[in-house]
C-alpha cells in the first residue's frame, strides 16, 4: 500500500451519496481494524436511532485508490458493521451478500458493466442553472464533435484520475442531450464495478467543481430532453474472460444461454419490483416515458419486454449478455447490483422462461397492441414502484425485510415531500385555467 497523508474511510447511504471520515496517516490502521465510528442515525437509511450503536467503517484492504484532488489523501472503501457484525441495511453488506448467494447457486462470479451518463452544467446570471457547453442547441447533438472538445479539459482530467485509481475508460461521448456525456469503463466483478462507479461520481463531481461547473447525476433535469441512463451489462463465469451467459446456439438469436434466458426470466417477473431499486427518486419516473425527447427518442423503457439490440425495451440483448436500461444515474449501485442479482437467481431457480423477444419499436405500439402481446407496463411514479417492491417476496427475502422497510420509508417519506409541492409549471397551467 503506497503512504499517503490521510486516509478517507468511505462508504455509501442508502442513497449511494459517498460518506466519509478523513483520518491521519498515522491512524490509518483503525480503518482496517475496529473501523473508523460514525453516529447511525446521522447517516440516511441504516434504521439507526440517536440512542444507537455506533456505526463502524471497516476498510476493504483490496480497495485503496488515491485521490488525486485532494493531494496526498487515498479513499478506503469501506463495509458498515454494528456490534461487532455486518451491518444488515449497508448497501455494500448487502450487494456482498447478493454476490455470495450468486456464487452458491450457480458455482460463478456476477459480472457487470455500468454506463453512468451524466449532465456539465453552469450558474448563470440569473443563479439557474444551464449547460456548461455554449450555444448548444442541437435537437441530436449524440456524439457531437464540437462539443465534445469544448469540454475536453475536464473529460481528459477525469479519464487520467480513473487510471490512476485502476478503473480502465475506454470509451467517452456526448450523450442525446445538450450538455449530457457518458463516460464508459471496462466492467468487472460485481462488487469491482459499484465501487468503481461509486469512485467515479466522487472523482467527476470534484473535478467539475474545479472546472467551474456542476456534475448532475440527476436523471430528468430538463423535461424536453432525454434523462440520464446507468445501463447495466450482466454476464457470468468461473473468472474474467468467462462468458457463461453466451450461447452461439441460441434459436432466438440473442446469443443467449439458457442460463441466461432463466436470469432473465427472473428480471421480467420482478421488473415492477426491481425499478423501485433502479429508478429512486421522484425525478426517475420522467424519464421513463415513451415521448418528449427533442431529439426524437427518449432512450429508456416504458413496458417489460426484451429485445435483441432493441433500445425501448426494459432489457436489451447485445449479443451473449444482458443490458438492463431502467436504471438511471441516481441509482444506488451496491442496492442495484443486490436487487438485480436476487431477481435473477429466483428466475434460475424456478427456470423462467423470458417468452419471445420483441424487437419492434415499443414507443409506437399502442396500448391495445402490447396487451395483445402480453406486454405490461413499468411503475409510472415512485410510489407505485415501492407498492410493488413491497409485494415483491423473492426481493424481499433477498434483500432483507428490514432493508425493504427502511428502503420504502425513507423514499415514501420523498414521494410525499414533493407530491405536495406545487411546481411552476402546474401553477401556470391550473391558476387561470378553472
Amino acid at each position: 500500500m503506497a503512504d499517503f497523508d490521510y486516509y478517507l474511510a468511505q462508504f455509501v447511504d442508502i442513497h449511494g451519496r459517498p460518506k466519509a471520515k478523513l483520518v491521519p496517516a498515522k491512524h490509518k490502521d483503525m480503518i482496517f481494524g475496529a473501523g473508523a465510528g460514525f453516529a447511525g442515525f446521522a447517516i440516511a437509511g441504516m434504521g439507526m436511532g440517536p440512542h444507537g450503536q455506533e456505526f463502524m467503517a471497516i476498510g476493504d484492504p483490496k480497495d485503496v485508490r488515491p485521490v488525486p484532488w485532494m493531494p496526498g489523501t487515498a479513499v478506503v472503501t469501506c463495509d458498515g458493521h454494528v456490534m461487532g457484525k455486518p451491518h444488515g441495511l449497508d448497501s455494500r453488506v448487502i450487494a456482498k451478500k447478493a454476490l455470495a448467494d450468486f456464487r452458491e447457486v450457480t458455482g460463478l462470479e456476477f459480472f457487470s458493466g455500468l454506463e453512468p451518463e451524466f449532465f456539465l452544467l453552469r450558474k448563470d446570471d440569473s443563479g439557474g442553472y444551464v449547460v456548461a457547453t455554449e450555444s448548444e442547441s442541437l435537437d441530436k447533438p449524440c456524439y457531437d464533435f464540437r462539443h465534445l472538445s469544448s469540454i475536453s479539459a475536464f473529460l481528459m482530467e477525469l479519464r487520467e484520475t480513473l487510471d490512476a485509481a485502476g478503473i480502465d475508460v475506454y470509451q467517452i461521448d456526448h450523450e442525446d442531450a445538450n450538455g449530457q456525456f457518458e463516460m464508459n469503463f471496462t466492467y468487472a466483478d460485481g462488487l469491482r464495478t459499484a465501487d468503481n462507479l461509486t469512485y467515479f461520481k466522487m472523482a467527476a463531481q470534484a473535478i467539475a467543481k474545479k472546472h467551474g461547473m456542476l456534475c448532475s447525476f440527476m436523471p430528468k433535469p430538463f423535461i424536453e430532453r432525454s434523462g440520464s441512463g446507468l445501463h447495466m451489462h450482466m454476464s457470468a463465469g468461473k473468472k474474467f474472460g468467462d462468458n457463461a451467459f453466451e450461447d452461439a446456439s441460441d434459436k432466438r438469436g440473442l446469443g443467449l444461454s439458457p442460463m441466461a434466458y432463466h436470469f432473465l426470466g427472473g428480471l421480467m417477473a420482478h421488473a415492477r419490483g426491481l425499478t423501485a431499486i433502479a429508478a429512486p427518486c421522484v425525478n426517475s419516473y420522467k424519464r421513463l416515458v415513451s415521448r418528449g425527447s427533442r431529439s426524437g427518442a427518449t432512450w429508456a423503457p416504458v413496458n417489460i419486454a426484451y429485445g435483441n439490440n432493441n433500445r425501448t425495451a426494459f432489457v436489451r440483448g447485445p449479443g451473449g449478455r444482458l443490458e438492463l436500461r431502467v436504471p438511471d444515474a441516481a441509482a444506488n449501485p451496491y442496492l442495484l447490483t443486490a436487487a438485480i442479482i436476487h431477481a435473477g437467481l429466483d428466475g434460475i431457480r424456478r427456470k423462467l422462461d423470458p417468452g419471445e423477444p420483441c424487437n419492434e419499436n415499443l414507443y409506437t405500439l399502442s396500448r391495445d397492441e402490447l396487451d395483445k402481446r402480453g406486454i405490461k407496463r413499468l411503475p409510472s411514479s415512485l410510489a407505485d414502484a415501492l407498492d410493488s417492491l413491497e409485494s415483491d417476496e423473492a426481493l424481499c427475502k433477498g434483500l432483507g425485510q428490514a432493508f425493504v422497510q427502511e428502503f420504502a420509508q425513507v423514499k415514501r417519506a420523498e414521494s410525499d415531500e414533493l407530491l405536495l409541492s406545487v411546481s411552476p409549471a402546474e401553477f401556470r397551467r391550473y391558476v387561470d385555467f378553472f
